[in-house]
């Protein structure tokens, strides 16, 4: 079905509706406009009926930016998207299902893509009954598009299924009863665009989002990788999480976390572990946002205990961290650090013990945590630093908290560095997280200052004093197995590492001493039987 804007044979509320949408004027930049001109002139030439479709369309009738054009088309798409790259200047990708790929740097921002790809079905009509979602199943001809643009005249879709009401009333709704089952990645989708464009969901389509929840892990891997990384960049990452806990797509996700609905824990936590987990990102966005404020309002912040200024500090040194290179105040609200606080806690599933007096432990959870987040990034597809700074966060947030309970010594510092190195910011930075989502609406108590405290002397340390705590080796190990007439093997890594703990507390300060020093303990290790 071809609706104009403004057919008269609309119903009145249809006629309305269609009237508010073609009051709206496309966003769209000269050197976009000049290279659809160009592409709908190749067509043209070639007697290919190409339409524009989806996404386009939809951000088109929203007066959205639009840098991706996705255009359907009859026929060899991959032939004729070679053509065109040729013809435009830019350059081919191969993507998949016959999908192809056409990229044009940009002088004046994002590059311009054109994504093409072959008709589902025997017709443009046949095409929009497959795809997702009712927003996105319109089409534009290119020749009628760029004549409306030309001409200042209504739009005239393609729109079998009303997705341009769907989009005046802000709804989402499948474009069919299989859509779901047809690609199961359609669910995580639903999911961004809810979010993203302020939709509300039909109902018949939240409830074939729950039937077909369960078919979520047949998608592959970098996909959903993709797509849930994309959920991860949005503020209010919890309220996006529980969006998806609703309708059944989180378990799916992480299956780890079915245990730990309802899993209590100690008196001093205000919520169960599931609730706990899905909370830290919150705080950890809390935080972010007050490290990002003035010192005044910093001051004047809840988090800011009995008039104490750590966290006022604690920005002060995340700056002067920046301006070294060695973190970017920006990581926090990546989603990889989003992820690593929701995943921080995963361990207790599987440690959770009550004893004999009715006291709840989780012993050796962060190292539980481990292996259950290295599963975890195998199946989101998380790249190498993606993985090893969630696996560091599950292993290591409770030391900033630890350390706050006795007097912080360099010797604890310099472990804590070289275990995380400069990763231990952003480690020590979800602890304190994790600490808020603790307490959650419960009054902060003077461990909360303690803890803040402790943070902000292990960043002075790190990024003030970092030779101080991690000096230059005054031996290296071919040297030292010179010196000492000793063959490789596990002594050589025991006598550096006490080597460079003499050198933080200040007993070794020369070479000479650090011979002296590696003799006698390199006696001791042998009494102890250490060969």
């Amino acid at each position: 079905m071809t609706t104009i804007l403004d057919r008269s044979t609309m119903s009145t509320q249809r006629e309305l509706l269609l009237k508010d949408e073609s009051r709206r004027e496309p966003n769209l930049d000269a050197q976009a406009q000049t290279y659809l001109q160009r592409t709908t002139t190749f067509f043209l030439e070639r007697n290919i009926p190409a339409y524009l479709v989806g996404g386009s369309v939809r951000d088109l009738l929203l007066a959205q930016p639009c840098h991706d054009w996705d255009i359907a088309l009859p026929g060899d798409t991959v032939t004729i998207a070679r053509q065109l790259a040729n013809t435009l200047g830019g350059a081919f990708a191969h993507m998949n299902d016959k999908a192809c790929r056409i990229t044009i740097p940009s002088s004046t921002g994002p590059d311009i893509v054109f994504d093409l790809s072959p008709w589902r079905g025997e017709t443009i009509e046949e095409d929009l009954h497959a795809r997702d979602f009712t927003i996105n199943a319109m089409a534009l001809a290119l020749p009628g598009l760029l004549a409306s643009l030309e001409s200042g005249t209504q739009l005239e879709l393609i729109d079998p299924l009303y997705g341009h009401i769907d989009l005046q009333n802000r709804t989402l709704r499948v474009a069919s009863e299989q859509s779901f089952r047809q690609d199961p990645l359609r669910m995580l989708r639903a999911m961004r665009f809810l979010i993203h464009y302020q939709l509300r969901l039909d109902p018949y389509t939240a409830t074939l989002l729950k039937r077909d929840a369960s078919l979520l892990p047949q998608v592959a891997r970098e996909r959903v990788h993709e797509e849930f990384y994309a959920l991860l960049r949005f503020p209010n990452t919890t309220d996006h999480l529980r969006l998806l806990d609703q309708y059944g797509l989180f378990t799916m996700l992480f299956p780890e976390f079915i245990q730990a609905r309802g899993m209590p824990q100690p008196s001093l936590h205000h919520w169960d572990v599931f609730e706990h987990s899905l909370e830290t990102p919150h705080y950890l966005q809390l935080l972010d946002e007050l490290l990002h404020a003035s010192p005044t309002e910093l001051r004047a912040s809840p988090l800011t205990f009995d008039g104490h200024d750590d966290l006022v500090e604690l920005q002060i040194l995340l700056q002067e961290a920046e301006q070294q290179g060695v973190f970017q105040l920006a990581s926090l609200s990546q989603p990889v650090t989003r992820l690593a606080a929701l995943l921080h806690d995963v361990g207790k599933t599987v440690t959770y013990t009550v004893d004999e007096h009715g006291n709840i432990h989780f012993y050796h959870h962060p190292q539980a945590g481990v292996p259950l987040t290295q599963n975890i990034m195998q199946r989101l597809d998380g790249s190498t630093a993606d993985r090893r700074l969630v696996q560091l966060v599950a292993a290591h947030h409770m030391r900033p908290g630890q350390l706050s309970h006795s007097d912080v010594t360099p010797r604890a510092i310099r472990r804590y560095f070289v275990d995380l190195g400069p990763i231990g910011i952003q480690v020590a930075l979800v602890a304190l997280a994790d600490h808020l989502a603790m307490r959650g609406p419960l009054p902060l108590t003077e461990a909360w200052r303690q803890q803040l405290a402790a943070v902000r002397l292990l960043c002075e340390r790190y990024i003030r004093q970092r030779e101080s705590i991690l000096p230059p080796r005054m031996l290296q190990a071919d040297e030292l197995m010179r010196r000492l007439d000793l063959k490789p093997g596990p002594i050589i890594g025991k006598l550096l590492e006490a080597l460079a703990e003499a050198q933080t507390d200040g007993i070794v300060r020369s070479r000479q001493d650090a011979l002296w020093f590696a003799s006698e303990k390199l006696q001791e290790l042998k009494n102890g039987g250490m060969e």
